[in-house]
């Protein structure tokens, strides 16, 4: 869920055993060396490439297709990219019920009809999201494999209710890049090392890192991945796809594997903003074991595809927060481009509009991570019950230990250890730091400078171009803005802005609680004005003569 802590700028933020709960450590490394001696895939054969989800229920109320053999194609597709050829490693396991899913929702549909805008589509969720089927949920950690979720996760509920085929459960950072300071993200000691689809030697970004490698190389329609600050819209830039991170309490977090109930959250990631907006309308609703999701009666929309005008900057104002760019010369000139773009489809723009003393969150959004990371992930290990393996986190700090060799060849626990010694959520500490990160994000930061200035939203450079992925001494980014809306509860957007040397790179949209109409309505706008998405080529390196 968190990016990378100790490596961003203060401004920043098979079916069945497919990559089974073995596979070592040593094959991360083995991957990442095969990376250089990989040839670019051909995707020029297969059927689904690029499709969205209305060409795919169109294609199924046709009889062109039907869910079962959409199910056989992208299984097909992520045996052969995912396994073979670049070996992205993006999903961790496939779900052997795949198939069988498939057949009912055909059989529903010829009886009945179809559900909705995803009844049989084939989706992937996140390896720290519950399901209570033959698929495991791990983190990607060794240490919950065995674990038996008691049911679905809120979410999973509503996506089965949708009529989705889960397809399988992608690899991320492991326990979402909360476990050590200078992780490598993409790698978990289950699912290995995920690589970009891009640039196979880049970084997919955390923690969502397979949802974004998978929706970006067509292993899916779309995906659902998870954010604690960063990790929805920061492997979506950098797998070039869209990326909504919703106002926490929009979507349910009950049955997920936490870290922070104040910054968690699940979102979609698909390849363009009507598939996000689809997904999201289904993740969105109110759960009475989540709280957080009470404040979002009256908020929440089950069709945020009518919010989706391709006219939609005409006369929005945009606040550009300039202090989250100047931190890359190539991504600054993608985000000049793409401000002269919302200036051309008729926004107008303050600039700058700069967020203050982002520099002073860093510090306290870290201790609110650790206390919650302790009192959290505890209360979920509890709902596993007396048979699962591990029972809270002083016992995951003890396992990793014992199983240093595959759990730990890389990087260490030293952010477990940091919470592990933390306190009740009454200690004065948390109470303290928790209240420094809503008044500096929010009373003197979103808030502030929307009402200011009267701003419909503010946009800024999501990350820059991914870096090489590192083994030895983790990530290493340099920018991007994902913490004052992640810190603050709010809602953040990226979409496409163009290439590096070849390397996607996004622009965000973010603002206000709730304002989820209005950013998907400004990153339609931007999109269609744009269509910057461009499929990857599973290159073995960036190509530095591209544009």
């Amino acid at each position: 869920m968190p990016t990378n802590r100790a490596n961003v700028s203060p401004s920043q933020p098979s079916r069945r055993g497919f990559l089974s709960a073995g596979i070592g450590a040593g094959l991360a490394a083995a991957a990442l060396h095969s990376a250089v001696d990989a040839a670019p895939a051909d995707d020029s054969g297969f059927e689904l490439f690029e499709q969205s989800i209305s060409d795919l229920q169109d294609g199924m109320q046709a009889g062109k297709w039907t869910a079962r053999s959409l199910a056989e194609k992208y299984l097909e597709r992520l045996e052969a990219i995912d396994r073979k050829g670049p070996e992205l490693r993006s999903v961790i396991e496939a779900n052997p019920d795949a198939l069988a899913l498939a057949d009912e929702l055909d059989k529903e549909r010829k009886e009945k009809g179809a559900r909705g805008p995803l009844h049989g589509i084939p989706i992937l969720i996140k390896d720290n999201i519950d399901t209570a089927d033959r698929m495991a949920t791990t983190a990607g950690s060794l240490a919950l494999v065995g674990a038996k979720p008691p049911e679905d996760a809120f979410a999973v509920k509503r996506l089965r209710a949708a009529g989705v085929v889960l397809l399988g459960k992608t690899n991320l950072s492991e326990w979402a890049n909360i476990r050590c300071t200078y992780s490598t993200s993409g790698w978990s000691g289950r699912g290995g090392l995920t690589k970009n689809p891009y640039a196979l030697d880049r970084n997919p970004c955390g923690s969502s890192s397979g949802s974004g490698a998978a929706v970006a190389a067509n292993l899916c329609a779309v995906a659902v991945g998870t954010e604690t600050d960063g990790s929805v819209v920061s492997p979506s830039s950098a797998n070039g796809i869209v990326g909504i991170k919703p106002t926490v309490g929009l979507v349910s977090r009950t049955g997920i594997v936490p870290i922070s109930h104040s910054q968690d959250t699940a979102g979609p990631m698909a390849r363009s903003v009507r598939d996000a907006a689809i997904l999201l309308g289904v993740l969105a609703g109110i759960d009475a074991e989540d709280q957080a999701t009470a404040a979002s009666k009256g908020q929440a929309h089950p069709a945020y595809t009518k919010f989706l005008d391709p006219k939609g900057l005409k006369g929005a104002k945009i606040g550009v927060a300039r202090n989250h760019f100047g931190f890359h010369d190539g991504t600054d000139a993608l985000m000049n481009e793409a401000l002269d773009v919302l200036k051309r489809e008729g926004a107008t723009l303050v600039d700058p509009a700069e967020l203050p003393n982002m520099d002073r969150v860093t510090d306290p959004e870290n201790l609110v991570l650790l206390y919650e990371l302790k009192a959290d992930l505890n209360a979920y290990l509890a709902r596993l019950g007396p048979k699962a393996p591990v029972h809270s986190l002083k016992e995951i700090i003890d396992f990793n230990e014992k199983n240093k060799k595959k759990e730990m060849p890389y990087f260490g626990q030293d952010q477990f250890t940091k919470a592990e010694a933390k306190g009740p959520l009454t200690s004065y500490e948390y109470l303290e730091a928790r209240a420094k990160c809503l008044r500096l994000t929010r009373t003197e930061g979103i808030d502030a400078i929307m009402d200011k200035s009267k701003l419909d939203a503010l946009v800024a450079p999501t990350m820059g171009p991914t870096c090489i992925t590192d083994l030895v001494n983790g990530d290493r980014f340099l920018g991007g803005c994902s913490t004052p809306p992640a810190v603050a509860g709010y809602p953040h957007i990226t979409v496409p802005a163009g290439h590096v040397y070849g390397l996607p790179v996004g622009l965000s949209f973010f603002g206000r609680a709730w304002s989820e109409p209005v950013l998907i309505k400004l990153a339609y706008a931007f999109e269609q004005a744009t269509k910057h998405r461009r499929p990857p080529k599973f290159l073995a390196t960036a190509d530095l003569t591209m544009t």
